[in-house]
């Protein structure tokens, strides 16, 4: 039986208290989940221009249309049209996307692997 990441997600959200805002939850299950730090994510995400492709939850100003909107990612089945959505998949397309597809037109923009990491974590806490 295939479980998505979404209801994983979702249920580990229930579990994680009631007491909690769900934004609150959902940012410290996507820390642990990719081992990201949501905030740091928020700035690189910033930092390296994502924006000016995708469309991303939380930034007014990520609201690009050359690539796929990357709001509610966590909900998705792929990453990159066609990796199993996990952090280590998702990592691994942000950190270098021409290992996973060489034709895709995703760039390289010199992330670290630390930066593909809380980057991560920023897209699920969305």
């Amino acid at each position: 039986m295939r479980i998505s990441i979404a209801i994983l997600f979702a249920g580990a959200v229930l579990l994680a208290g009631c007491s909690q805002k769900p934004s609150d939850s959902a940012a410290g299950l996507a820390s642990v989940w990719t081992g990201g730090n949501v905030q740091r994510g928020m700035s690189a995400v910033s930092r390296f221009g994502c924006g000016s492709c995708h469309t991303i939850g939380g930034l007014s100003s990520a609201h690009g249309m050359v690539g796929p909107p990357l709001t509610g990612i966590r909900n998705r089945m792929y990453v990159a049209g066609m990796l199993p959505n996990n952090p280590g998949n998702i990592i691994q397309w942000i950190y270098d996307p021409k290992s996973v597809n060489p034709k895709t037109v995703m760039p390289k923009v010199g992330l670290s692997r630390q930066d593909a990491t809380d980057i991560a974590a920023y897209l699920y806490s969305q």
